[in-house]
């Protein structure tokens, strides 16, 4: 079985050519996943501890090396799954999310976990107007929760969050008191997603032409506001980042973070980089997607209900002929797939002649044109109609059941513990918004 189309001598790859080929590359690239952490942070979603464990269980299996399974001062549920998962036999570092806080620290230590992401502001807006702190405390900040966490043997790492948005200067502050501290990684997190692929390299770039961050670790944390966490993340790694963090969906909050599957496949196919074991990738995208009860889009790359579907009859025929590299990137078995001809009004008679082949059904030039016929002249206007109104429902009942209280629900909570009357009228204002 062929497995990436891209070796077939009959194809000109643009990505082989030397100029194309960035020589900042790291040898290894390791992947962090978040989908038990920040992946669960989307809106609605709220993991057992089996769903948690199961879904820990397949991203070891196929190679993930950070798994950040949770947020243990959030709840002492939080912290009890935490530590349950921590106490599993996993070949991955297994890691649980703390503020620069003493106690955040402390929880995650009691977890027994082997390693704390700690994450701390550094851009001037979130300084100034959510923590109400000067650079000099903040930075002082960081420190003692480094030296903390490092001091009780643990792996350490510094998140800066909207380091995307911070002056390049201050952020090296942060960085080189992280290293200075003991921070085995630092992670440059593009927290509400505003850059760019080119902004994303030279900055990495910037950053790796520093002394002391060029001998250090550098994770690339991004999210998808603009759809191009994979794109600014592959950036990074470009220019020597070597520690992606992924979600698996490419779930997280608003528009989520970037998606293991494209990165997974992008680093191997476009870079020649093996990451994971890819096979059972379709089988853990499936088993996410029920238990974030969150439907992923049928084009969603790579896992997507299309990504291997083809009803086109230019498309059938090119692939009939010329052998599926004619029309797709890669074999989808590699990952647990199958292609799908569908029928419909863009079929052609390739498409009939290959579905009759299959069923073992004989016929002739003339029946295979009077079945293509009926194929395309069937009157879809009633199913779309029908899709439609299943598709308007299905939305209503998933915002319904994605919101974690009803107007009704919470202000009762409100009611019992205020002993406060909340007149009807507010429900409306409640809904719009929460």
């Amino acid at each position: 079985m062929r497995e990436v189309f891209s070796n077939n001598k009959l194809l000109y790859m643009y990505n082989h050519l030397k100029i194309n080929n960035p020589n900042k590359i790291p040898e290894k690239i390791y992947i962090w996943d978040e989908t038990l952490r920040d992946g669960e942070q989307t809106p609605g979603v709220n993991l057992s501890f089996e769903q948690k464990l199961n879904i820990a269980k397949l991203l070891d299996e196929i190679g993930i090396s950070v798994i950040a399974v949770g947020f243990p001062a959030v709840s002492e549920s939080e912290k009890k799954i935490v530590s349950a998962i921590a106490k599993e036999k996993f070949q991955a570092k297994i890691a649980g999310a703390a503020r620069a806080k003493k106690s955040d620290i402390d929880d995650s230590l009691q977890c027994d976990i082997d390693e704390i992401p700690i994450f701390f502001p550094t851009s001037k807006l979130a300084l100034k107007k959510v923590l109400n702190k000067d650079i000099n405390d903040s930075i002082k900040i960081v420190s003692n929760a480094i030296e903390y966490a490092v001091d009780h043997g643990v792996i350490t790492d510094f998140v800066a969050m909207d380091a995307t948005r911070t002056e390049f200067e201050t952020l090296l502050k942060f960085l080189h008191t992280a290293i200075k501290c003991g921070a085995n990684k630092i992670i440059i997190a593009d927290t509400v997603g505003i850059m760019r692929p080119l902004s994303m390299s030279n900055l990495i770039k910037k950053l790796r032409e520093d002394e002391l961050i060029k001998k250090s670790t550098i994770s690339i944390h991004a999210h998808n506001d603009f759809g191009l966490a994979v794109s600014n993340s592959l950036a990074g790694i470009e220019m020597g980042a070597n520690f992606p963090h992924v979600c698996v969906n490419g779930y997280g909050e608003r528009s989520g973070n970037a998606s293991l599957e494209e990165m997974v496949l992008a680093l191997e196919i476009l870079y020649n980089k093996k990451t994971l074991k890819k096979e059972k990738i379709f089988e853990l995208s499936k088993l996410v997607e029920e238990y974030f009860g969150l439907p992923i889009s049928v084009h969603h790359p790579i896992t997507g209900f299309n990504s291997f579907c083809h009803e086109s009859g230019l498309h059938v025929d090119a692939i009939l002929r010329g052998g599926p590299e004619t029309i797709e990137p890669f074999d989808p078995r590699i990952i647990g797939r199958q292609r799908h001809f569908y029928m419909g009004k863009f079929s052609g008679r390739k498409n009939i002649e290959w579905i009759l082949d299959k069923l073992g059904i004989k016929a002739n030039p003339e029946q295979v044109l009077q079945i293509l016929y009926q194929v395309k002249s069937k009157d879809i206007s009633n199913s779309i109609k029908k899709s439609k109104a299943l598709m308007e429902l299905f939305e209503e009942k998933i915002n319904q059941i994605y919101k974690a209280f009803s107007a009704l629900e919470f202000l009762k909570i409100v009611e019992s513990v205020t002993k406060q009357k909340i007149s009807i009228s507010k429900l409306t204002e409640y809904n719009e918004i929460i």
